[in-house]
C-alpha cells in the first residue's frame, strides 16, 4: 500500500469546471526515443508524463489496467507549449 504522504511525484488536480480538452491519440512509433522529463506519481491508475525528443515535446498517458496498460500521446508540440500544456494538465485545468 503506498501512502500519499510519501509519493515523491505531483498527482493531477481535480478537474476543473472549465478546462481544456486534450487530443490523445496512439504513439507515434517515430517519437519512441523521447526523453522523460516529467511525470506524476505511479500510485495513481493513470499515469502522465512530458516527454521531449527531437526539439519537440508532447504528453503521454499510460491507464494502468489488470492485463497490461493503455498508452495515449497528444500530438508533437513546441517545448514552451509542452510545458504550459503540462501545467495545465496539473493544475487540472487540462485534461
Amino acid at each position: 500500500m503506498i501512502v500519499l504522504d510519501e509519493c515523491m511525484s505531483p498527482h493531477v488536480a481535480m478537474l476543473q469546471r472549465v478546462h481544456v480538452r486534450l487530443v490523445w491519440q496512439r504513439p507515434y512509433p517515430s517519437l519512441e526515443r523521447a526523453r522523460l522529463v516529467a511525470w506524476t506519481c505511479w500510485c495513481r491508475a493513470t499515469v502522465y508524463e512530458l516527454c521531449v525528443g527531437g526539439g519537440r515535446a508532447f504528453l503521454r498517458r499510460t491507464v494502468q489496467l489488470d492485463g497490461g496498460s493503455d498508452i495515449h500521446e497528444t500530438s508533437p508540440m513546441p517545448i514552451v507549449e509542452a510545458r504550459a500544456t503540462w501545467t495545465a494538465l496539473l493544475s487540472g485545468s487540462a485534461r
